[in-house]
C-alpha cells in the first residue's frame, strides 16, 4: 500500500457542484497527477448521465450509485488457534466509501474498447439502478460475510 494521506482534512468540493465525494472520487480515479485530464472524463461521464436522465441532476444519480454500492458488512480474515477464519465485520463509514469508489473505477477498467467517460457513465447507471459490475462485487462481499456468519463470534 501507498502511504497514506489525510486527504480527508484536505479536500474541497468539486469545482462544478461541490461535491466532496465527486473530488475524492476524481482524485482516485487520476493517474500520474493528470487531474485536469481525469476531471474532463469524469464531467463527460456525468453529461452522459444528464442526457439518459434528464429529470435527475447528474451528480445526485452519481452520489446514488455510490451509495448503492457501498458494502455494509465484509469478511476479515482472523487466525484464532492456527486456522485462519473468514469473520464477518461491520465496515466503518470512510472505508464503505473508498471501497464503493474503488469497486466502481475497477469495474471500469476491467471494461475495454470504449472511452473512459462512457465506461464511467455506464457503471454509474447500472450501480444506480443497483446492478453492474461494481454492485455484484457488493454481493458478493455480502454473500461471503452471510455464509460465514458462524464465526462472527471470533469478531472483536
Amino acid at each position: 500500500m501507498g502511504r497514506i494521506t489525510a486527504s480527508r482534512e484536505q479536500l474541497t468540493g468539486d469545482p462544478v457542484y461541490g461535491s466532496i465525494l465527486a473530488s475524492k472520487f476524481v482524485n482516485v480515479m487520476m493517474w500520474d497527477g493528470k487531474k485536469s485530464t481525469t476531471q474532463r472524463v469524469f464531467y463527460d461521464a456525468l453529461e452522459q448521465i444528464r442526457k439518459k436522465i434528464p429529470d435527475r441532476e447528474p451528480i445526485e444519480v452519481f452520489t446514488q450509485a455510490v451509495e448503492n454500492v457501498k458494502p455494509n458488512i465484509e469478511v476479515r480474515s482472523r487466525r484464532v488457534g492456527g486456522a485462519s477464519y473468514q469473520v464477518p465485520m461491520q465496515v466503518n463509514r470512510t472505508r464503505q466509501q473508498s471501497l464503493a469508489i474503488r469497486w466502481i473505477l475497477m469495474a471500469v477498467r476491467e471494461k475495454k474498447g470504449r472511452p473512459t467517460a462512457e465506461k464511467l457513465a455506464a457503471e454509474l447507471l447500472a450501480a444506480y439502478n443497483r446492478e453492474g459490475t461494481a454492485m455484484t462485487r457488493r454481493e458478493n462481499v455480502h454473500r461471503m460475510a452471510e455464509a460465514n456468519k458462524a464465526f462472527a463470534h471470533f469478531a472483536w
